[in-house]
């Protein structure tokens, strides 16, 4: 399993868009909570978003709440994540995540993980 597959990312300015999408295989897709991380030089990874594959129940980091949009499409076996009015803070390397369960704050810890994609930089200058 794994076979996550992130792409989308580049160099924008701040208040720009960009969308992110991430490829899932087949097997991996069952699990049923795909979320979007990210991780800046120095710093911890940190959950950004996040969302059930079945249901459709989204999970949102206050700091992207009202800037960022996560998607999923059954169909496709991807799931995107939208980012709108980004800022320079939120220049990091973002990743896409599977695992088995979702559900509340314990849908944006990294930890809980279980495959990662290699990951997409993205880099908003001032």
């Amino acid at each position: 399993q794994g076979g996550l597959v992130e792409s989308g990312g580049g160099s924008v300015q701040a208040g720009g868009s960009l969308k992110l999408s991430c490829a899932v295989s087949p097997d991996t897709y069952r699990s049923t909570c795909l979320g979007w991380f990210r991780q800046a030089p120095g710093k911890e990874r940190e959950g950004v978003a996040a969302v059930h594959t079945e249901f459709g129940q989204k999970y949102y980091a206050n700091s992207v709440k009202g800037r960022f949009t996560i998607s999923r499409d059954n169909a496709k076996n991807t799931v995107s994540l939208q980012m709108n009015s980004l800022k320079p803070e939120d220049t990091a390397m973002y990743y896409c995540a599977a695992r088995d369960l979702c559900g509340g704050s314990e849908s944006l810890k990294a930890g809980r993980y279980n495959y990662w994609g290699q990951g997409t930089q993205v880099t908003v200058s001032s």
